[in-house]
């Protein structure tokens, strides 16, 4: 497999993507790929999550989005952080790059999750390697950001319900700016001033 690729993307073309290129079925589900982040970032919302995370499940997926323009297949979420990591800090990318991983780790310690995964998620998880060891889970659930990812993943379990309430792209807007990393320089001035 081919080094997975660094981009520097801008939340114009974020939104681009999201609103050009996300219309298509989610996988096996009965909601758009854009649907999907939609219910999934205004779920993190309504439970109060942290901006960063709302931001996370807003774009978790953004490396399904990224793989129509490419002719390389790479594990979605590390698609994702690559692209993402030169505009959000790691409080937003990290969870996005663990949440397949959050999902094994789920599947071997929470039998009721298991229960409630939809028929596609339970195939992909076939190929994802399939639920952890409990010393895979373990080690895990130990890593910097794998608990913001397990919960990231339960509202990506959720967010596959067709018409369900969703907050619009454009309010997601403000909040990706936000988040964003800051330039060093403009970061030094202010503790300068």
């Amino acid at each position: 497999m081919n080094s997975l690729p660094e981009n520097n993307l801008t939340i114009d073309t974020i939104v681009d993507w999201l609103r050009t290129r996300a219309h298509g079925w989610y996988g096996g589900e009965v909601v758009t790929q854009l649907q999907h982040a939609l219910q999934c970032a205004t779920l993190a919302r309504a439970e109060g999550a942290e901006p960063e995370l709302v931001v996370a499940a807003l774009l978790h997926d953004i490396g399904h989005v990224a793989e129509a323009q490419e002719d390389r297949i790479y594990p979605h979420g590390e698609l994702a952080a690559c692209l993402l990591k030169g505009l959000f800090p790691p409080v937003v990318t990290e969870p996005i790059r663990l949440h397949v991983d959050a999902k094994r780790y789920l599947c071997a310690t929470d039998s009721l999750y298991w229960d409630d995964l939809s028929d596609a998620s339970k195939k992909s998880l076939a190929w994802q390697g399939g639920p952890f060891t409990a010393e895979e889970a373990k080690v895990f659930i130990r890593k910097p950001y794998a608990a913001d990812a397990v919960r990231l993943r339960r509202w990506d379990e959720a967010a596959k319900e067709p018409g369900a309430p969703v907050l619009a792209l454009e309010q997601f807007v403000p909040l990706m700016q936000s988040v964003m990393r800051r330039p060093a320089a403009s970061h030094a001035a202010s503790e300068a001033a």
